[in-house]
């Protein structure tokens, strides 16, 4: 039998960051080693932690024999579809009452975005040849240009966001970028909690934003991954989002119920579509539903039923939020000890504070970083980013003396 394999020329991929330093995490035999490169929110134990709330639904749900194993429609549970699209827009959404939002339950956040840049590609502009440009964020995950790549979107570009000497928003570099993008192209916006650095723009700079937007003809494309973990507020972190759609602009929104359900498991996400006029849902719509189809077919269902069941019932929804509220504290809580502790080791840390969600970005070099992860056993993402969650009351005093000596030491 012949030894000839179809893959036998397939190179293998580079690794995805995150992976690889998880990786490298797992291998690393040091007892006080740390892993800060994690997307998922981190308790005070060093776990991911599930609210109680949520926990308590899956328990039930789990015992309650009238709920059947069963494929959802292609364009997933329409009661969570409608719930997420008012956790999103708000109940009073101009958009919602006039049958202007298509919402699709997607396999999560990742889902959301592929299905995104799939309806794009396929019907943007005036005909089926558009190939982009989409623009980033820099820095970003680097997943996005992946699956906007695999789409078969070629053209992916990126815009300057932050700024490491700065140690913020770089927003006039951003805004100049915007300004010369193409018509038509397809600009990718955190709505709140930028990944990997938890810097957002003020809500002054979103009006300058979406006023470039609408100017220049540029379609917007939303990333809504921790509503509710920035401020402790869903409304007030969706508020760059509702603005956009009360300025009449149309856009995509990729929503994830991972960080603010705790839902890591079961991708739970949504796809928003905001259209200028209703005429065209229909179309949309049938268009969604035929590449779902050709995509993953129907998407999970557990994940959804406990989204719908907290965002229906009011007693569950104050419960919720008030969890929310309290992971919302606790990550500012660890930004303020942690500005604290490096304050006495020397320096001015106030952009720690400014920060907000599940990340911040300490501002550090490539050599200050490896340094950390060779010597230290502290693992961080490039340029110092950090998931400030998997900072706890153990491993505080030992992140900040290391954070100190990757910055004093002769590298």
């Amino acid at each position: 039998m012949s030894s000839y394999s179809v893959f036998s020329h397939i190179p293998v991929a580079d690794p995805n960051t995150g992976a690889k330093l998880f990786s490298d995490f797992n291998r690393d035999s040091h007892r006080d080693k740390v892993f800060l490169a994690g997307k998922e929110y981190v308790g005070e134990g060093g776990r991911s932690a599930l609210l109680p709330l949520i926990r308590k639904i899956k328990q039930q749900m789990n015992s309650d024999p009238t709920l059947n194993p069963e494929y959802l429609p292609s364009l997933g549970l329409p009661h969570f579809t409608r719930r997420a699209s008012e956790l999103a827009l708000g109940k009073d959404s101009r958009a919602i009452l006039e049958n202007r939002v298509i919402g699709v339950q997607v396999v999560g956040g990742s889902g959301a975005v592929r299905l995104g840049a799939e309806l794009l590609k396929c019907r943007y502009g005036d005909g089926s040849s558009w190939r982009g440009p989409v623009l980033l964020p820099s820095p970003f995950d680097e997943s996005l240009s992946w699956i906007f790549k695999a789409a078969g979107v070629g053209d992916v570009q990126c815009y300057h966001y932050w700024d490491g000497e700065q140690r913020g928003v770089c927003v006039g570099k951003m805004m100049e970028d915007l300004e010369k993008a193409p018509e038509q192209s397809v600009v990718v916006l955190s709505v709140v909690g930028h990944w990997p650095t938890g810097s957002d723009l003020s809500q002054g700079e979103w009006k300058h934003v979406v006023e470039v937007l609408g100017t220049r003809r540029l379609l917007p494309f939303f990333l809504l991954r921790a509503q509710g973990l920035c401020s402790g507020e869903p409304e007030e972190d969706a508020w760059p989002l509702r603005y956009a759609v009360a300025q009449g602009l149309e856009l995509l929104c990729a929503q994830s119920f991972s960080h603010n359900f705790g839902l890591y498991g079961e991708r739970v996400g949504h796809l928003l579509c905001v259209l200028k006029e209703n005429d065209n849902l229909l179309a949309v719509q049938s268009q969604a539903e035929k590449l779902v189809q050709a995509l993953w077919a129907h998407p999970p269902l557990e994940g959804a039923r406990v989204v719908t069941t907290v965002l229906s019932n009011p007693a569950h929804l104050v419960e919720w939020l008030d969890g929310l509220k309290g992971i919302a504290e606790r990550c500012m809580v660890m930004r303020e000890r942690l500005r604290e502790k490096l304050r006495l080791l020397g320096g001015t840390w106030e952009h720690l504070v400014k920060s907000r969600g599940l990340y911040c970005c300490i501002g550090l070099t490539v050599q200050q970083v490896a340094f950390l992860a060779r010597k230290r056993h502290v693992y961080l993402l490039p340029e110092g980013c950090l998931n400030v969650s998997a900072i706890n009351s153990r491993n505080l005093d030992y992140v900040a003396e290391s954070i100190h000596l990757a910055l004093t030491s002769h590298i």
